[in-house]
């Protein structure tokens, strides 16, 4: 559905959404702010911050603020991601005004009490999955904060309020950032609230920002890795795509889905029900401000990391050279429209999914129109995807096995 919106830049720098939602009971905010981790000793402090922030603030304490929030009928929550923090708030439409007040206090006016005394307990060695997924990263786009392991080094001390009161002023910064409010309300008036409550905030732009790749296009060859804490075998890709506002992403989605986003895709039906080689299998198109790639994860049993790289490289050798049949082609095209209906099922999670356009840099109603241009894509141009971005020798295959845990890590090419 396509719905009317307005977009404005405050003059903090702050991007300000309105789309309209007539006779909605409920107002969805949506905040986005740059929360990239670029240097991992800031690691506890981005990471307590998120926890506390929202909690409380130099003229509310915890107890205030959720008093607050109950008054106005209103539900708060905070989620990070590898490169945003994402601030959401449903709220009676009735409370919108009092949620900006509530809003623009937190951000402006914060207070970070009652924190841990002890410092944060030293980081845990990385898994076998997030040691094979930076090595991946690092060997196709070269060195980047995705692939940096934790910082080296004695444990920091405890984080202190003003750690985090600076850290604040540092990354929670308007000018970078948007917000997005899905409301009933007139889209004129919203924008003069939002202007009144959170045009004093100040700061940026943000330095929590993620750098692009130093390749647009991954190193393809054969990565081997051994892990002592491997308990299963694992398999990771990366492969060449085309961004998501890029002309050819949607053949190359549908390329995806028969590759192995669904349940009839070809590496499920080769590497599960032919082989029984693997018990999770997915391949996705993954896509951040560092750059975009197509990946296939698989997970199977220890001793079996050679043959689940084997047999997806001829899934995409298959692929490249005969493309998919217009029966998997036409599956494909079901299965994206259906999902593209299935993500904007509510007014919450369209909020959500409006918000991510909208830090983006594209059109909120862009997925409507992605979802057009699915169904106009031909089985030729599906075909042509598969053979320019499912070859294997422009794909990297990592793999990670436990099974001689006493080996060193090593690569191949």
């Amino acid at each position: 559905m396509k719905r009317p919106w307005a977009r404005r830049t405050l003059g903090n720098g702050l991007q300000v959404v309105v789309v309209e939602a007539p006779g909605a009971p409920l107002a969805e905010l949506r905040l986005v702010v740059p929360y990239a981790l670029t240097e991992p000793r800031e690691a506890a402090a981005r990471e307590l911050l998120a926890a506390r922030l929202g909690t409380g603030s130099t003229t509310r304490d915890r107890r205030a603020v959720a008093d607050r929030t109950a008054d106005l009928g209103a539900e708060l929550s905070t989620v990070v991601t590898v490169e945003q923090l994402l601030l959401s708030v449903s709220v009676l439409s009735e409370g919108l005004e009092g949620t900006l007040e509530l809003l623009g206090d937190l951000l402006i006016r914060p207070a970070y009490r009652d924190l841990p005394a002890a410092p944060p307990p030293p980081a845990r060695p990385a898994g076998p999955r997030t040691a094979l997924r930076r090595a991946v990263l690092a060997h196709a786009f070269g060195p980047h904060p995705l692939a940096r392991p934790p910082a080296a080094g004695p444990a920091p001390g405890p984080v202190t309020p003003d750690d985090l009161y600076a850290f604040h002023c540092r990354a929670v910064v308007p000018a970078g950032s948007v917000l997005l409010v899905m409301t009933g309300a007139e889209p004129a008036r919203v924008l003069r609230l939002v202007a009144e409550h959170l045009g004093p905030w100040s700061g940026g732009p943000s330095g929590l920002t993620l750098p692009p790749f130093g390749r647009t296009t991954p190193a393809p060859g054969r990565l081997t890795l051994r892990h002592p804490g491997a308990d299963q075998a694992l398999l990771l890709t990366a492969g060449p795509a085309v961004p998501s506002t890029g002309p050819g992403h949607a053949a190359l989605h549908l390329a995806q889905l028969v590759l192995g986003g669904q349940a009839s895709s070809r590496l499920t039906r080769r590497l599960r029900e032919r082989h029984a080689l693997a018990y999770a299998v997915s391949a996705a198109l993954r896509e951040n401000a560092a750059g975009s790639w197509l990946e296939i994860e698989c997970a199977g049993a220890p001793g079996t990391a050679g043959r689940l790289a084997a047999e997806a490289a001829d899934v995409l050798r298959e692929l490249a050279e005969d493309g998919p049949t217009p029966q998997e082609a036409e599956r494909a095209r079901r299965y994206a429209a259906g999902f593209t209906r299935f993500a904007l099922a509510t007014r919450a999670e369209e909020a959500s999914a409006l918000a991510g356009f909208a830090a983006r840099g594209v059109d909120v109603d862009w997925l409507p129109a992605y979802a057009e241009a699915v169904g106009g894509v031909t089985h030729a141009e599906v075909t042509a995807a598969c053979r320019e971005f499912l070859r294997p020798e422009k794909t990297l295959l990592a793999t990670v096995d436990g099974q001689d845990a006493g080996a060193e890590e090593g690569r191949t090419q």
